[in-house]
């Protein structure tokens, strides 16, 4: 690749996510859009993440993947952003960012698939129970202004775009904390401008569909 950042993503996946901290980095990078059908699948990409999904991102050779590992280190690889805070303040950081890629992903996981711990698993599984783990979540969101207090981070950028995704879909109750929140972090430059470009690559790709 003749560019020193790749995102392979597609505009139905969490690699909305990874373009909008990429957006916040301000770096310049390339996009390679796949489809699950096909390119996804292949052997090119495969050669960079074994899993088949998107978001991946390529940073000087160096692949990285999942996208709270993707977030956290563009934030270190870019320190400039001011994305991260100075590790002696980064127990907040860490905590959130980690709980969201954690338990809160357990969980909605499990109550999409329809899966409700019993008393004697909940003891088993990382999150304990849904109902716990969205009081943890709305603990977290309405603490301070942000995640860590008063200063947006890359945490901020993973915690709110599963907020705003679970609100979209009617996964996650509407509580007044997560509504304020997501307004808060999705009303950012960065967040529009990766909404924009994701959002027209959908239509671009909806009006091929039926004009095909």
């Amino acid at each position: 690749m003749a560019s020193d950042l790749v995102l392979y993503t597609n505009p139905m996946s969490r690699g909305r996510t990874a373009r909008w901290m990429l957006e916040e980095v301000g770096a310049p990078y390339e996009a390679v859009v796949l489809d699950y059908a096909s390119s996804m699948k292949g052997l090119e990409y495969l050669a960079i993440n074994p899993m088949g999904k998107v978001p991946a991102i390529v940073h000087r050779g160096k692949v990285v993947t999942e996208v709270a590992a993707i977030c956290a280190y563009l934030a270190d690889a870019f320190p400039e952003a001011g994305l991260a805070p100075p590790p002696a303040e980064r127990a907040d950081y860490y905590r959130w960012l980690f709980f969201a890629a954690g338990p809160v992903e357990q969980a909605f996981t499990n109550k999409s698939l329809g899966v409700t711990p019993t008393d004697q698993q909940k003891r088993m599984v990382g999150y304990g129970c849904f109902e716990q783990t969205i009081d943890a979540l709305e603990a977290a969101v309405s603490a301070t202004h942000y995640v860590t207090g008063d200063t947006f981070t890359a945490a901020d950028v993973y915690v709110g775009a599963q907020i705003g995704f679970m609100l979209q879909f009617g996964m996650l109750e509407p509580r007044p904390a997560f509504v304020a929140y997501w307004n808060r972090v999705s009303a950012r430059d960065a967040f529009k401008r990766a909404a924009a470009v994701d959002d027209a690559l959908i239509a671009a790709a909806q009006e091929a569909t039926a004009e095909g």
